[in-house]
């Protein structure tokens, strides 16, 4: 082993060690955000994406925004910057977050641009098939038969509940 990878290991185990032994008074441990608990050991930045339709890109642009710092952790964050990440994430184009940046454009209803985050999102997912399976579009048939529907070959994958294998003649 070189020297320089047994200083890295040492340097690292001394700033877990540091990093336990001082905490801030108000830490919270878990977080409470948009319907999710989240992590607040780990940093804001990856925390965020413990919540359903939110990625690291995502998060990364909502805590610039929000003018918060990324290498923070989720348990130190204050109720301020908490209720300012709520209201960007649930408002992305009134801060000004560009539209191919969501996750929902040109919503088929309504026609809007929106990030559709959490229950919402499973919520919106079930409605879009069960329009397509309404219309009897090719994917809602796809779907509705249990069967690939992005294209794939299914002559010989995707087989559930047949057996396996050939019998052998006599």
């Amino acid at each position: 082993m070189n020297i320089l990878y047994q200083w890295r290991m040492r340097a690292h185990f001394c700033f877990l060690v540091f990093q336990s032994i001082i905490l801030p008074e108000k830490f919270q441990h878990i977080l409470r955000l948009m319907n999710t608990n989240i992590d607040g050991r780990r940093k804001v930045m990856f925390a965020m994406t413990a919540i359903k339709g939110v990625g690291r890109r995502y998060s990364n642009i909502v805590l610039k925004k929000a003018d918060i710092d990324q290498t923070k952790r989720a348990g130190e964050l204050t109720e301020e910057e908490v209720e300012k990440i709520v209201t960007i994430m649930s408002n992305p184009r009134q801060y000004k977050i560009p539209d191919w940046f969501l996750n929902r454009q040109k919503d088929i209803k309504d026609g809007k641009y929106s990030q559709v985050m959490s229950n919402y999102l499973e919520t919106k997912l079930r409605e879009d098939l069960e329009r397509m399976k309404k219309i009897r579009a090719h994917r809602g048939l796809r779907h509705y038969w249990g069967l690939r529907v992005r294209g794939q070959h299914t002559k010989t994958t995707g087989r559930r509940g047949r057996t396996v294998g050939v019998s052998k003649k006599k």
